[in-house]
């Protein structure tokens, strides 16, 4: 873990760099006068997770807040998302902000006060729910910046489109949902349509440091479902029939050769995985059939095609080789996370206003997906890591996100509310952003 996020940081961090003084940046004043609050709000919304598009008690306590700051709020949006309207004083752009407000199917072991312990039926399962992914902390902040701007708004020159979206973790089985379902239903395109969209996401690596990336920052995330089909006979006579459980293994081998020996990976990062193997009931009957399920990860979208067609005639060869048959299916989840690289450019130095050059880390690709990247197929955006790692704990140390032992130290949250509103108010002053 410690070589994971040293690496993906881009530089040898210590725990002796953990302890840190936020950068006198001119919003900083500011969101310390909100941070009572958003510390509030991230303890009542971690108590009280919600799956995705179930979020209806965190899409209230957002659209309330909104409400009473005097913006224009629109609910029920993609189901539960909430998206909020506020015209400064002064003609100008538009900009978007973003958070999410999903929770997992996990079961908290984090020792809070305000740890949860709700619980609910997942798949036919009775799970907890957890804000594992850290998601409790990106509402909070958003409902932060909102206040300081709101607090601002005669100063503002311009529109800040604040949404707050249901689902980022994958809509339940038979639905829509997420980013993909909100730009559907217009978020971008009806007005005020915004001209730039940032957004970030709390990461176990040191709290006062902040991770960017331009171009591929987080990879395109596919799914792959592969049913070999062989022919059931008696264990004992394999001969009889066709087994599709040692077919399958030889596909698992094969497709990891794929990214291995098949692809030019110096231009971009690949990885496929297999993630599930199911077939059989009995231990002297070789079944009928085998399913396999899997995830593919890419950064271009000439390779993310070419994996998917040498996929399908992997397996499909192997299969044939041995007498079987195998079906395979790609579905297209979430695309690349693209920052634009002008963008970036723009907003490296208000970044640096938060953190400091020092604290401001150029970081390496990260193989997990977004959904933040629908929005940026629409406009430029930068999506950008907040460290939250408690104090003492170095970089690989802490627990990733999804882990029931995620955390979030608190003192990231100010400057989480700090960053958003300073890259809104700076891109919306921009004579040329």
């Amino acid at each position: 873990m410690k070589k994971i996020w040293i690496q993906l940081l881009g530089l040898g961090l210590t725990t002796a760099c953990i302890g840190f003084n936020s950068q006198a940046g001119e919003w900083s004043e500011a969101a310390m006068d909100v941070n009572d609050k958003v510390i509030a709000w991230r303890r009542d919304i971690h108590q009280h997770p919600e799956l995705s598009n179930r979020e209806f008690r965190t899409a209230k306590l957002v659209a309330d807040h909104l409400k009473k700051l005097g913006l224009e709020v629109k609910t029920e949006v993609a189901h539960t998302g909430v998206v909020g309207i506020l015209k400064g004083g002064k003609p100008g752009r538009t900009v978007a902000l973003r958070a999410d407000m999903d929770a997992l199917p996990v079961t908290e072991q984090v020792d809070l006060p305000f740890a949860s312990k709700i619980k609910t039926e997942y798949r036919g399962t009775e799970v907890g729910v957890m804000h594992a992914c850290g998601h409790d902390a990106h509402t909070a902040i958003l409902m932060g910046v909102a206040e300081v701007l709101a607090s601002h708004r005669d100063q503002l020159a311009g529109t800040v489109k604040f949404i707050f979206q249901p689902a980022e973790e994958g809509a339940p089985k038979g639905e829509e949902g997420g980013a993909e379902l909100m730009v559907k239903q217009g978020v971008i395109s009806d007005g005020p349509k915004p001209e730039a969209i940032f957004g970030l996401h709390v990461s176990p690596f040191p709290t006062g440091y902040i991770g960017y990336r331009p171009k591929g920052t987080m990879a395109a995330s596919d799914e792959f479902e592969i049913v070999v089909k062989g022919k059931q006979t008696h264990g004992s006579s394999p001969w009889a029939g066709v087994d599709p459980i040692v077919v399958a293994g030889q596909i698992v081998n094969a497709i990891q050769l794929i990214p291995a020996r098949q692809l030019d990976i110096t231009q971009a990062p690949a990885v496929i995985s297999t993630g599930a193997i199911n077939g059989g009931i009995r231990n002297n009957i070789i079944p009928d059939s085998v399913t396999m399920i899997g995830t593919i990860r890419t950064f271009d979208s000439a390779m993310q095609d070419d994996l998917h067609h040498r996929l399908k005639a992997t397996a499909s060869n192997i299969a044939e080789a041995s007498g079987a048959s195998a079906e395979v299916t790609v579905d297209r989840g979430y695309p690349v996370t693209y920052n634009d690289p002008s963008l970036t450019q723009f907003a490296v130095p208000s970044l640096q206003k938060v953190v400091g050059t020092k604290r401001l880390v150029e970081i390496n690709p990260v193989m997990g997906a977004e959904d933040f990247s629908f929005f940026q197929k629409e406009i430029p955006g930068v999506f950008f890591m907040l460290g939250v790692n408690k104090a003492g704990v170095g970089p690989g140390e802490a627990a990733m996100n999804h882990s029931p032992y995620f955390y979030v130290n608190e003192d990231a949250l100010k400057l989480g509310v700090e960053a958003l509103t300073t890259l809104a108010v700076d891109y919306l002053n921009a004579e040329n952003p």
